[in-house]
């Protein structure tokens, strides 16, 4: 009992200090995820007082319950109206934010490091989702229109299905040699379309259930236990039981304003959704596993050396500059240039990549230690930056230069265009002179000497800047191991 003791005062504490992270957050915009995360890196990497093996099969189990319950809860607090207006957008979105990361990050990899095409490619997938668990507890308490919040809720869960089946699709793809276009477009459509019939059905099932259960003395817990078997079952099945249970909190809080022959209230028994002390349970036991959550979170990353920290680096800057150019074309002009703004940073990682990063690994691809350092690097890197740029635009004049940007339309850009036109030319003739009296023979071959000595320059101070040595992959084979 007396080494049990100092833990429930340190459950205790935490329940404490995540209340007064909240206020602050409230305060100073200072983010309370990222307190929990430094707090959870303190216990577990710097100290180490906990691992994640101290929590056996409970530690994944936790961290599941916490997306259903999240997950469901923020369904809940959907609207049907703000769900119609964001449902494209957020599609829209989902899918080129992630292509365009899962791009980006490979070519930069193949480009600094000795990793091979799929392997490259499957860093982009694992890295190009982002996090529901960390993304919905944070739009949860900043302003934002409904539809802002239900875009980021949606973009998150498609990112997440869309990682899981891309990821596992590349690793098949690299132990087969053969990547299948087709059979990767009909798991996409059905972890999507099953796990959503799955969660809208048993949500009206369990509406009509309702009115009995609520008779029952103390079972204000069997919603959620209904929502548990509805994930497990579609996770069974194969498909995603995240957009189940999402589907489901969706379609329980708005059963009542749904209009089907069959849902109508001709009786007693009439399809009903929570009651509003429901509601607020479920609301604090979200707010409870969340705190645990990301304190397991930060307890769960690995310190990595200071060539992983900065590829991480360049890749998570990477990641958020591609975002900026997404959100100005998949998101609609009636979204306010402040809410685009708060989408355009909105990319954080969470422990779910983490988890996916060691897949690759198990299955025996080369570069699989690295594609997990590096996520590990690249989920710590995108939420310290996620929390810092929210910062910077609630405190600072950065947010004026993200609402220039969404505001501008085509009409602005020729009126700049015009002002530059209008600018009196200056006199290149002697430049010119110069230009025409050069021998260009030579210049594509200069180029390329140039684009090559460049290439050479970066690569070898990311690979002398403390790189270790079993990250050397001087031959590229599939089962060939990295030099010692």
């Amino acid at each position: 009992m007396q080494d049990i003791a100092p833990v429930i005062a340190f459950v205790g504490i935490l329940v404490f200090l995540a209340h007064i992270f909240t206020a602050i957050f409230s305060r100073t915009r200072v983010p309370d995820v990222l307190l929990l995360i430094i707090i959870g890196i303190c216990v577990g990497p710097v100290l180490g007082l906990a691992s994640p093996a101290d929590f056996g099969t409970v530690g994944p189990i936790l961290t599941t319950i916490t997306l259903i319950i999240i997950l469901f809860e923020s369904g809940t607090a959907l609207e049907l109206t703000s769900l119609r207006s964001a449902v494209g957008g957020a599609m829209a979105l989902a899918t080129l934010t992630f292509f365009l990361s899962m791009g980006a990050v490979a070519g930069i990899t193949l480009w600094l490091t000795d990793l091979e095409l799929i392997p490259a490619f499957m860093l982009g997938a694992v890295v190009g989702s982002t996090s529901e668990a960390v993304v919905i507890p944070m739009v949860r308490q900043l302003r934002m229109r409904k539809d802002s919040q239900t875009m980021l809720s949606l973009e998150s869960s498609v990112n997440d299905v869309l990682s899981i089946v891309i990821t596992i699709a590349l690793i098949e793809a690299y132990l087969l040699g053969e990547f299948r276009w087709a059979t990767v477009t009909g798991r996409l459509i059905a972890a999507f379309l099953v796990a959503v019939v799955f969660g809208v059905a048993g949500a009206f099932i369990w509406s009509r259930l309702l009115n009995r259960i609520h008779a029952i003395k103390n079972a204000m817990f069997t919603t959620a236990a209904f929502v548990f078997i509805i994930y497990g079952v579609v996770e069974i099945l194969g498909f995603s039981g995240a957009i189940a249970a999402l589907a489901f909190g969706i379609t329980i809080g708005n059963v009542e304003s749904i209009r089907f022959y069959i849902f109508r209230r001709p009786q007693a028994s009439e399809a009903k959704g929570l009651s509003p002390t429901e509601k607020a349970f479920f609301s604090e036991v979200a707010f409870l596993l969340k705190t645990f959550f990301f304190v397991y979170l930060g307890i769960s990353l690995e310190l990595i050396s200071g060539w992983l920290i900065q590829l991480s680096l360049v890749l998570t800057a990477a990641i958020f500059l591609l975002r900026i150019p997404a959100v100005k074309i998949t998101v609609r002009q009636s979204i306010p240039a402040r809410d685009a703004s708060i989408l355009a940073i909105m990319v954080p990682k969470g422990l779910a990549v983490a988890v996916l990063a060691i897949i690759p690994l198990q299955a025996g691809v080369a570069g699989g230690e690295l594609i997990k350092n590096v996520t590990y690097g690249v989920v710590l890197s995108s939420i310290v930056f996620t929390s810092i740029m929210l910062l910077l635009l609630e405190k600072t004049g950065l947010s004026a230069l993200y609402i220039w940007f969404f505001l501008l339309d085509g009409q602005k850009i020729a009126g700049y265009y015009r002002r530059l036109a209008s600018i009196p030319a200056p006199d290149l003739s002697g430049f010119q002179a110069r230009v025409s009296s050069l021998d260009a023979s030579m210049l594509p071959q200069r180029l390329k000497t140039l684009s090559s000595a460049t290439k050479t320059r970066v690569k070898s101070f990311f690979y002398d800047f403390g790189k270790p040595s079993e990250y050397r992959l001087k031959i590229k084979g599939k089962g060939e191991k990295p030099e010692e």
